[in-house]
């Protein structure tokens, strides 16, 4: 039994997975680890996470998700999160992980959070002449 696929899909520079099935112990986490892992070490470190197609997590799927949170900030990364189920959102409520991670419900509006992000990381440029 396959415990969740991922498809990654890009949009400039940000790297978009959407996942589908259970993110548990079993396999799941693992496949999440090894594809933000190798995702940061291509130096794609702005990643969004499709959730709309997950069916279950777990305690270790949660921490997978913390561990990435913290892994891609070190690296001055983003991780967010878009399309929630209603069960996954009262897991992140109980938990309060909704304070951890920028949360979105569509498409435009995640996709729009790290362009005003990159827009806020940027210098200005004094100009000589």
């Amino acid at each position: 039994m396959v415990n969740l696929y991922i498809h990654e899909r890009r949009e400039g520079d940000l790297a978009i997975l959407d996942l589908k099935g259970r993110i548990r112990i079993s396999g799941g986490t693992l496949a999440l680890h090894k594809s933000i892992r190798c995702l940061a070490e291509e130096g794609k470190t702005k990643i969004l996470l499709n959730l709309a197609g997950v069916t279950h997590i777990d305690s270790t799927g949660l921490g997978e998700l913390i561990s990435s949170h913290v892994t891609l900030t070190n690296k001055g990364g983003q991780i967010k999160l878009v399309h929630l189920t209603e069960r996954l959102q009262d897991i992140m409520t109980i938990t309060e992980l909704v304070t951890v991670f920028d949360i979105y419900h569509n498409d435009p509006d995640a996709l729009g959070s790290f362009k005003s992000y990159l827009l806020s990381i940027v210098e200005p440029q004094s100009v000589f002449m």
